[in-house]
């Protein structure tokens, strides 16, 4: 303790160093998956699946719901679940992809995309799969083998057929090489008491198979040392009976220039402990070539690969590992085990070599594994050899040694200066290039190989080779190699840099070779920022266009490379205008707000330099955010006008510049004034017209044309009217006009046109126009008398001012116009222009020849009543009378030459009856006023319906109305006139009965106004009507329809006469009437219509059905005697349940045909006495199934048992099953006996018997029937007729049938039969048929009624019960001990564990207990038993403790313990679990031992485990009244570095020996020499020199020989300073003796060799010369020692003083 390494202890109780155990293996437990809620009883091979090291799947089932858990390795704890229902599941390897197997239906998932990628239904059971790469899976059935691919919509493909050996196999495992070129299956199965593997290998190639034994195998891709590619390599271990194998070898033919791998075959070594083992995983690290074998108790094998050497072997795990993958991050073997353990194991690359080396002592393997892997740890060894080589002078050996070395570690600056300080002989290659070829052989030199072995070759002017080897990447590039070639070749210099990646050099060889577009790229691809402004100012110089393209290239991003203002800046020092501008346009493309200073500048030096350059950039409108005003300005001392307008933001600016019109595009002068806001617009245009009216006409009136909406229309008529331009307004207007909607405007354009002579244009719009005032341009029309009146008369024409334009023209003697407009512009005005000449009092024949004269189309009625209106009517009979000479059929005509004709009289009926033109409703109402008579003739004529009726009623002409009514035959009419509402109904009525029909002949008339009548709904009025028809013996009195109207309108109006009418008329339709008079109750008028036609049936129907009187009835049927009417009759008293009655008349009428009625209605009231003799008359007529079914059952119920048995014996068709189930039904069980024989039922026939109280015979039937109905009913009777044994046998059938056994054992026990229940099932058990339903059953009859056999039948039988059922059984019961059994048998660990520690008299049992804790899955049980324990079981607390030890969390069982004050009770539980170093166990522990004062076992504590916190513990322990335990806490102090304390601390308690250490320890000066004046304080002058010899090299020879005089003890420090004196001459001998010999060396050795500095301080076993003192305040440095065997004073020994040991120094110290 306190030595540091290569030190020597001076004293003796320094204690010696321990080295820890080296393993190759780096072993790792990633998580516990029942740590992440995985149920233990699902982590087994069947449900959990992990196809590679990122995912582990589980099926699990929570309640009734199943679920897959999928564990992603990169975050264990938080698993995903999805209810999921599959027989298997299997992840992806790489991606989040599952595989998932339900019966023979195959799908993938994509879990990330939630969608499902493929699915296929397998032809037969998929027994095994497996993914073999990321879109391939593997499936076996039991007689193939498939690919099937995750791409496109393939289904799988047969690879081949498995062989023999295979069959019965468990498949445990599917292998594929790299290349899928070599497939390989694995199965095992049991065989003679040992597990046997059986391998298929097959070749895909070659399509053929091998049959091999063994249990776990797997395929590597190898390099052998000299062959130019890879082998595919075999590796497969087997557990024979003999032993253990493992075989490798190359599968196939070795590739071209290959030598074949030599195969291998070691024995596999397995412990006596595990006789049964076998290998059951196999991985191979591809890089490392070492194969891990897992077998199934959990030992891992590590082997190389090449040679087959067994490296490693130890156990890892307590349970079997069942299921493994390739670990790629270490290339290790990741499993995981039954407890749910996921462990890894890889090769500890730090430590492998070391243990090859030192443990297998095999250092040739180390070095070939060292060489092939470039694994460290064997670098001693390489050095040992390649010194030996190269004092050997076998330079070539000691190069490849040197080469060949792993990680570089002799590849370095002193290795090249040892092969440059060898002499080139003569003739041969020196052995620095020799060492050289070697490493460009096996590949990259580095950085100082590099350099030495180009520095020759530039300087002997190769370049060449240099291009190869870069091009062949064998050089390592670095600044200093560029450096070092760009003095030869800058361009090869520039690929030096490029690859040494130093962009500094890299861009300076870029510029420096005129390659400038590629420093951005660069620059930007290894994220360097150079000096761009600088470079750029440089190219300019030399070429201004590439400057430009590197300018671009700076600002070609969202983010410029260099300030653009700098950029421009460069530009204009060289004056490169045009190169700039061309560059802002580029960079300014974006036109951002922050640029505008430097669009200004682009455009303020191209304006200077170049105008038309800046109008066509301000033509483009790129920019928006340059200095407006200045540009302008700029723009118009330019002469660009233009652009100075479109940039003035000034109106007074914009109104001098802008009459310049003859100096600007009229164009975009007009566009311009879209951007003017209206007042600015207005006043240029005001502005313009001043300046030069002439000149800027045109302009102002197309801007006016354009801009009319924004400026106002109003506004610009007024400018236009203030300058009195009427040209001016009539252009603006007449652009406008045609979209304008604007009263003012079309005004103020007709003005405008008026003014300017455009009187066509005037005729136009006042044609065209419907947006002007009418009465506003009629007046001024008027008042402007102009020479065309065309324009008045159109807008009179069309505003209907024709009035007012006749009264105006005929006053101004403009008579030509008025027929100009009548006969050119308007016929249709003629009426209107007629009507104003009359008014004038025209003279008439003008009016006549202007009628004449118009030929033109118009309104004949309008004429007529513009001239009726005034009386003048008589004026238009020359013209009408010429209209219908010409053959004019218009209405209107024919209608004024009727008016005429009836006004005067001249023969007006004559000319209403033969005229056909004319309008039937204008003459008629015409005529009404003057002659009524007149109006019915014209009304008639055009069947004007509404308006005759209404002057007929009104003139009281009902007659003419009656006739026309009739002979009009119009139902809709009829109806109008016959409706209640109708005053004049009943004087029209009257008319058409007296007169109208009596006039009438025609049939239809007739019928149509009877229709009417009945539609009216006049009943009375239409019998009337009929009576006058039918009755009075007219044409129509045998007219059949009228009789049956005049019958049915009496049946409906008046029911007194409907006896008459049926005995007076014959001609009518009897059985129609009759049924309506049923229809109205007119029972006994409808049986005399039946009676009075002799329809018979019919008749006795009313008497039955209506009437009601069954006597009547059968007195008609006896006057009759027809069968049909005994038929009804029948049928009649069988409704009215008179039976026997009702069968009489069946038999009279010799009816069968209603036999079911009769059947059900007998069978209802009893009456089968009847029924037996209408059954024997029905049977002769008809052998129907159900008479004969029928009669055999009325045998029965009447008794006749003997004609019943007769009947059934002979040939019938009866249903005797029926038959016999509806006796037993009606409890008669002896015809059912005869039946059910008869048909061999003997199910019903033993149920019969029981009921009979034949119990035996009973029993023989149901054996018969053998149904399980029928034992059951057996069974129930014999058990209630207390025969148990035939019940008994009777049960034993119904036992074997699950569903029926719950039935039975509710029927036993609900009647307390208990015993004999349980004889019965104990007698099922030994049943062939057996099921787990009946040992179920049992056990919860024991639970019930015989709880002593309970648990014998559960320890028999409990994997044959349903065990959630029994425990729910046994916890009602409270059978304690039995239900923590089933707990346990079903794998409900915690269940059991709670019930034991509720119930631990009846159910505790300590070995059970302690088995069963460890495999719960809540960990709360864990404590939960510790406090059950506590307070039950205390003094075997700690054998449960050391059970839980691998699954509690410790630092809560001790805050457990520590709170209960028990802690003094687990003490053997925390020595046990100490080992684990954990901060509350050893603080726990250690205040135990310090209660109990055992200060060694808490010294050893202290030492062994040092979790705990010490300063605390050193603070309790140095008040302690204990000089021990104070002593521990000083050493406390001292392991904390607290020298201080630790020996104030032994000062005060005289611990002089272990105040001395703890001061040595400290190397502190200061302390060492405290204590030394201490010593000298208490007069303790041994423990003085002690201290000297202990604190030898901290002590200053100074201070102690100053001590040692004033304190006059220089006896006690004399060795101390003779052994400094030595010391410091021995380090001078040195220094001479290493000088000589530097010397020496320098002379004979011509080169300088770089060696390391050495040390001036000697170390031990130097002897100092004689005589030397040390300097003045010189200390001995650190880890000095004296001499071997020297003693610092003559004979004296190290620990002893002068005169002897002093009185008691002691080994704890001095006392």
């Amino acid at each position: 303790l306190g030595c540091r390494e290569g030190e020597r202890s001076c004293l003796d109780f320094y204690l010696p160093a321990t080295m820890a155990q080296v393993l190759p293996i780096r072993f790792q437990e990633h998580c516990q998956l029942q740590n992440v809620g995985i149920n233990a009883a699902n982590i087994g091979f069947a449900t959990l699946t992990m196809e590679s090291d990122k995912y582990i799947c589980v099926r699990e089932k929570v309640g009734e719901t199943a679920q897959v858990v999928i564990v992603d390795m990169a975050d264990p704890g938080n698993p995903t679940r999805r209810p999921i229902s599959a027989d298997s599941a299997i992840m992806n390897p790489a991606s989040k992809v599952i595989a998932l197997k339900a019966g023979k239906t195959l799908q993938i998932f994509n879990i990330e995309m939630k969608s499902k990628m493929k699915a296929y239904n397998a032809p037969e059971d998929v027994v095994f799969w497996k993914w073999i790469s990321v879109n391939t899976i593997a499936l076996v059935t039991e007689t193939a083998c498939y690919h099937w691919g995750m791409e496109g919509a393939s289904e799988p493909v047969k690879m081949f057929d498995r062989h023999t050996n295979l069959a019965g196999c468990q498949i445990i495992n599917y292998r594929t090489d790299k290349e899928q070129k070599w497939l390989l299956l694995v199965g095992i199965t049991a065989q003679q008491s040992r597990v046997v593997g059986a391998m298929q290998l097959y070749s895909v190639e070659r399509k053929v198979s091998q049959p091999i034994e063994g249990h776990a195998a797997s395929f590597a891709q190898f390099k052998m040392q000299g062959n130019q590619s890879e082998s595919t390599l075999f590796c497969f271990a087997v557990r024979s009976a003999t032993g253990g194998k493992l075989h490798v070898i190359e599968v196939g033919s070795p590739a071209a220039g290959n030598q074949p791998f030599t195969k291998k075959a070691v024995d596999v070594f397995f412990p006596p402990e595990a006789q049964n083992d076998f290998p059951v995983a196999m991985q191979v690290s591809p890089k490392h070539d070492v194969v891990f074998m897992i077998t199934k108790y959990g030992y891992v094998h590590l082997y190389d690969l090449e040679t087959g050497t067994c490296i490693y072997m130890n156990r890892i795990s307590g349970d079997t590992i069942f299921v493994t993958a390739f670990y790629e991050p270490t290339s290790g073997i990741i499993g995981v085990n039954r407890k749910g353990q996921v462990l890894s194991v890889s090769v500890d690359e730090a430590n492998i070599i070391p243990y090859i080396t030192n443990t297998l002592q095999n250092p040739d393997l180390a070095l070939r594994m060292a060489v092939r892997n470039n694994l460290a740890g064997g670098e001693d060894l390489f050095v040992r050899k390649f010194n030996m080589l190269f004092g050997q002078m076998q330079y070539s050996e000691a190069a490849k040694v040197a080469a060949a070395a792993p990680q570089g570690v002799l590849r370095t600056s002193q290795t090249i200066q040892r092969f440059q300080g060898v002499p080139t002989q003569p003739g041969q290659t020196s052995p620095l290039l020799q060492y050289f070829g070697i490493l460009l052989e096996q590949g990259q030199l580095n950085k100082y190989e590099s350099l030495e072995l180009c520095r020759p070759v530039l300087q002997q002017g190769r370049k060449q080779l240099l291009e190869k080897w870069l091009k062949e990447d064998k050089l390592e590039c670095s600044e200093e190699l560029g450096d070092l070639v760009k003095q030869a070749d800058p361009t090869l210099a520039l690929s030096v840099y490029l690859r040494a990646n130093v962009p500094a050099k890299v861009i300076q060889c870029f510029a420096e070779t005129g390659q400038f577009q590629k420093i951005v790229l660069y620059a930007k691809k290894v994220n360097y920022t150079p000096d761009y402004v600088f470079i750029l100012r440089n190219v300019m110089r030399i070429n201004p266009e590439q400057g430009l393209q590197f300018a671009q290239m700076l600002v070609q991003d969202d983010e410029p490379l260099a300030d653009l203002s700098q950029i421009v800046d460069v530009f204009a020092e060289f004056n490169l205008v045009q190169q700039c501008t061309s560059f802002l346009l580029d960079a300014l493309k974006n036109n951002r707000p922050a640029e505008g200073p430097l669009q200004t500048r682009l455009l303020e030096m191209n304006l200077m330099a170049a105008p038309q350059v800046a109008d066509a950039i301000l033509g483009n409108q790129m920019f928006t955010h340059y200095d407006r005003q200045h540009i302008a300005q700029l723009c118009e001392q330019a002469g660009l006008l233009q652009r100075a307008i479109e940039h003035y933001q000034d109106s007074f600016d914009i109104k001098r510049a802008i009459v310049h019109t003859h100096l600007l595009n009229p164009e975009w002068l007009v566009n311009f004034f879209g951007s003017l806001s209206v007042e600015d617009s207005l006043e240029c245009i005001k502005t313009m017209l001043t300046h030069n009216i002439r000149q800027n006409l045109q302009i102002c009136v197309q801007v006016s044309t354009k801009y009319h909406e924004q400026l106002g229309t109003s506004s610009l008529i007024e400018i236009f009217e203030s300058f009195k331009s009427f040209e001016g307004l009539f252009y603006f207007l007449g652009s406008i006009v045609n979209f304008s909607q604007e009263a003012d405007v079309h005004f103020k354009y007709i003005q405008a046109a008026c003014k300017t002579g455009q009187i066509k244009e005037v005729e136009r719009i006042c044609r065209e126009s419907n947006c002007y005032d009418p009465e506003r341009v009629k007046n001024f029309l008027k008042e402007s008398k102009l020479t065309d009146q065309l324009p008045l008369i159109i807008v009179c024409d069309r505003f209907d001012f024709v009035h007012d334009l006749v009264l105006y023209l005929y006053r101004n003697n403009l008579q030509k116009y008025i027929e100009i407009y009548v006969q050119k512009v308007n016929p249709q005005r003629l009426p209107v222009v007629v009507g104003g000449l009359l008014d004038v009092d025209c003279d008439e024949s003008i009016i006549k020849s202007l009628i004449m004269a118009v030929r033109g189309s118009f309104d004949t009625d309008s004429l007529v009543e513009e001239v009726e209106k005034r009386n003048r009517l008589k004026l238009l009979m020359p013209w009408l009378e010429s209209r219908i000479h010409d053959g004019v059929q218009e209405p209107a005509t024919h209608n004024a030459l009727a008016k005429i004709y009836i006004d005067s009289n001249n023969n007006p009926e004559r000319f209403l009856r033969e005229n056909q033109f004319y309008d039937s409703r204008v003459v008629g109402k015409y005529c009404e006023k003057r002659d009524p008579h007149l109006a019915c003739v014209a009304y008639e004529r055009g069947q004007c319906d509404e308006e005759l009726i209404k002057c007929c009623n009104e003139n009281s002409l009902f007659k003419s109305e009656a006739r026309y009514l009739v002979h009009r035959q119009d139902g809709d009419l009829w109806a109008l006139v016959l409706i209640e509402t109708n005053e004049y109904r009943r004087p029209l009525i009257d008319q058409v009965v007296q007169t109208a029909l009596s006039e009438t002949q025609n049939p239809d008339e007739v019928s149509a106004t009877v229709k009417a009548f009945m539609t009216a709904d006049l009943p009375n009025e239409l019998i009337e009507l009929l009576e006058k028809i039918v009755l009075d013996n007219t044409l129509f009195s045998e007219h059949r329809n009228l009789q049956n109207l005049l019958i049915l309108t009496a049946i409906k109006a008046d029911r007194t006469r409907v006896m008459e009418y049926i005995t007076r008329l014959d001609n009518y339709d009897a059985p129609d009437i009759a049924n309506i008079a049923i229809g109205s109750e007119l029972f006994e008028e409808a049986f005399a219509i039946f009676r009075k036609f002799d329809v018979n049936t019919s008749a006795i129907q009313v008497l039955i059905e209506h009437i009601g009187n069954l006597d009547r009835a059968y007195e008609y049927a006896e006057r009759c005697n027809q069968s049909d009417v005994w038929s009804q009759l029948a049928k009649a008293q069988l409704q009215a349940s008179m039976v026997k009655e009702a069968i009489d008349s069946y038999i009279k009428a010799d009816d069968p045909t209603t036999y079911t009625e009769v059947i059900e209605v007998a069978g209802n009231n009893g009456n089968y006495e009847d029924l037996v003799r209408y059954l024997n008359m029905a049977r002769k007529k008809t052998r129907e199934v159900l008479i004969e079914t029928e009669l055999v059952f009325a045998f029965a119920k009447t008794g006749r048992l003997a004609e019943l048995e007769e009947f059934v014996n002979g040939p019938n068709h009866a249903q005797i099953q029926q038959v016999g189930d509806r006796c037993y039904d009606a409890q008669l069980y002896e015809a059912a006996k005869i039946l059910f024989n008869n048909v061999s039922n003997f199910a019903r026939l033993a149920s019969t018997l029981v009921h009979l109280g034949e119990y035996q015979n009973a029993v023989d039937g149901a054996r018969k029937a053998n149904s399980t109905r029928t034992w059951k009913e057996v069974c129930f009777a014999c058990v209630d007729g207390g025969e148990f044994r035939l019940g008994q046998m009777c049960g034993l059938h119904i036992v074997v049938h699950a569903d029926e056994l719950e039935e039975l054992i509710r029927y036993y026990e609900a009647r307390g039969h208990f015993d004999e229940l349980i004889a019965l099932l104990e007698a099922a058990l030994g049943l062939e048929r057996a099921h787990m339903g009946m040992f179920t059953e049992l056990a919860i009859l024991y639970s019930k009624y015989k709880t002593s056999k309970m648990r014998e039948h559960l320890e028999l039988f409990w994997s044959r019960v349903n065990i959630p059922k029994v425990l729910r059984a046994a916890e009602q019961a409270h059978l304690w001990s039995e239900l923590v059994f089933l707990y346990d048998k079903y794998e409900e660990y915690d269940n059991a564990i709670t019930t034991m520690m509720q119930h631990p008299v009846d159910a505790w049992r300590e070995a059970q207990f302690k088995d069963i804790i460890t495999k719960v899955a809540n960990i709360e049980l864990y404590y939960k038993a510790l406090s059950f324990y506590l307070e039950i079981k205390p003094m075997l607390l700690n054998d449960l403790l050391l059970v839980l030890v691998p699954r509690l969390d410790h630092n809560r069982t001790i805050s457990y313990f520590t709170k209960r004050n028990h802690l003094h009770l687990v003490k053997p539980y925390m020595r046990a679990v100490q080992s684990l170093n954990s901060k509350a166990i050893n603080e726990a522990l250690n205040q135990v031992l310090i209660e109990e004062e055992d200060y060694q076992s808490l010294r050893a504590s202290i030492d062994a485990y040092d979790n705990f916190d010490n300063i605390n513990l050193a603070q309790q322990l140095e008040r302690h009244e204990l000089i021990e335990f104070r002593r521990i806490s000083a050493y406390l102090y001292r392991g904390n570095n607290r020298w201080q304390q630790a020996t104030d601390l032994c000062k005060r308690d005289h611990l002089y020996k272990d105040a001395m250490q703890y001061a040595s320890d400290s190397r502190n000066t200061e302390i060492a020499e405290a204590l030394l004046a201490w010593f000298l304080e208490i007069n303790r002058h041994d423990c003085f020199a002690a201290c000297l010899y202990a604190c030898y090299d901290l002590l200053r020879p100074d201070v102690i020989l100053e001590l040692a005089w004033r304190n006059n003890i220089m006896d006690f420090a004399m060795p101390f300073l003779v052994q400094v004196i030595r010391e410091y001459i021995g380090r001078v001998e040195r220094l001479e003796t290493k000088g000589e010999e530097a010397e020496n060396e320098k002379q004979e050795q011509p080169m300088m060799m770089n060696e390391p500095q050495l040390m001036l301080t000697a170390g031990p076993g130097i002897i100092p010369g004689a005589g030397m003192m040390p300097a003045a305040g010189m200390m001995p440095a650190a880890g000095m020692m004296p001499a071997a065997g020297m003693a610092p004073m003559g004979g004296m020994q190290p620990n002893m003083m002068p005169g002897g040991a002093p009185a008691g120094f002691q080994q704890g110290g001095y006392m």
